[in-house]
């Protein structure tokens, strides 16, 4: 009988499980970051990549692995709010549908701005502008989407525009990191508090882990083609994360414990 990971196919995501082949005692299913919270929770997965703020939402029922993550400091490129108008006089907001985290924490961030926005989920891309003073997007959709307002590909981290063609760009995780000058953690590896991880499970990951992060190339090379992106760009987008929940990034899951109002439980399985 097969361990199923949850797994969502997102480019940020692909280092940890580029190079874990499914089979011998493990299969994934794939999903957006809502559906995979609810299948862990459910049961029909048995360990996934679960977004940041459901685990603080469900820490009575779930317990993560204490070294695995996708976390940011600073701009993170893929959680971004498109839009027009200023950031202060933003009034009616088009949500993913994809991620409550990215959700939270833009609500978050406008509101100790003092800015009190209408939040509508909807999916669609740059077109809810003509409804909409701003669109949430996240992943490959806004990497993706962000990259096609470009005209060229920037030598630099510091030549990445912030408004392109009249469409502002603003980084979740950078204005996130410009309040605490922490980390942002997106997402944890999670089980359900009774079912913990068989070590060979844990051990595997981390293997494959290691592998993703030393040939780096190879997997931006595959997220790239499928995503129809340059290579250098997706090379530079994933060498910004940061995969092992270390201490500065335990503070910033803190930090946004705080920030959202709900009890951050450090409670790791001992693998």
């Amino acid at each position: 009988m097969s361990y199923i990971l949850g797994v969502p196919r997102y480019a940020n995501t692909a280092p940890l499980y580029h190079f874990l082949e499914e089979g011998d005692g493990v299969s994934f299913r794939y999903g957006v970051p809502t559906e995979l919270n609810q299948w862990l929770l459910e049961g029909t997965v048995d360990l996934s990549l679960v977004s940041s703020y459901f685990y603080l939402q469900h820490a009575d029922k779930l317990r993560p692995l204490p070294d695995f993550s996708v976390a940011d400091l600073g701009p993170v490129y893929s959680v971004n709010l498109f839009h027009r108008k200023p950031w202060s006089e933003l009034k009616r907001v088009a949500l993913t549908t994809e991620s409550a985290t990215s959700v939270r924490l833009l609500q978050y961030l406008l509101q100790t701005d003092g800015i009190q926005a209408k939040y509508l989920p909807e999916p669609g891309g740059l077109e809810l502008l003509d409804r909409y003073d701003a669109v949430l997007l996240i992943g490959d959709r806004a990497i993706s989407t962000y990259f096609g307002l470009l005209s060229i590909i920037p030598e630099s981290v510091h030549q990445v525009p912030t408004v392109v063609e009249g469409i502002r760009i603003s980084d979740l995780s950078l204005k996130w990191f410009e309040q605490t000058r922490l980390p942002f953690v997106f997402a944890v590896w999670a089980t359900r508090k009774n079912t913990p991880p068989p070590p060979e499970i844990v051990r595997r990951l981390r293997a494959a882990r290691s592998l993703g992060l030393g040939n780096l190339a190879a997997v931006a090379g595959t997220e790239a083609q499928r995503l129809n992106l340059p290579e250098r760009l997706m090379q530079h987008y994933l060498w910004n994360f940061r995969y092992h929940l270390e201490a500065p990034d335990r503070l910033g899951l803190q930090a946004f414990s705080r920030a959202v109002g709900l009890p951050y439980p450090d409670d790791y399985w001992e693998v």
